[in-house]
């Protein structure tokens, strides 16, 4: 390409950021060098070849997220249970239930404080 009277390679007017990004595909992408150069368009294939590289890339993010949700949710299930108990306790506390009724009471207070 031809820009201001200079022939330069169009990866150069990237930011560097992107060139090294762009390296790192291009590198990831050699795996299949057998495969593409095999191709009727070797652009093309190499082009393929790279977004299967970055599909993978993506899955495996995303199965990396999905152990990290697990987790969390883990985290907020343990957090609605200690706050459901402390709540119950408070609760107990303040009205000093006798009888199974009102028992029954403060455990429906509990649940709509629990929606709070």
């Amino acid at each position: 390409m031809v820009l201001f009277g200079e022939d330069r390679d169009w990866k150069e007017l990237m930011c560097e950021d992107a060139q090294v990004e762009l390296a790192d595909l291009i590198e990831k992408a050699k795996k299949h060098r057998c495969a593409y150069m095999q191709a009727d368009d070797v652009k093309v294939a190499q082009v393929w070849c790279a977004l299967t590289e970055l599909s993978r890339q993506l899955k495996g993010f995303e199965g990396r997220l999905a152990r990290v949700e697990v987790i969390l949710k883990s985290f907020a299930d343990v957090g609605e249970i200690a706050k459901r108990e402390a709540l119950r306790e408070r609760m107990g506390d303040m009205f000093k239930p006798k009888t199974s009724r009102e028992r029954e009471q403060v455990e429906k207070i509990v649940d709509s404080l629990m929606e709070f």
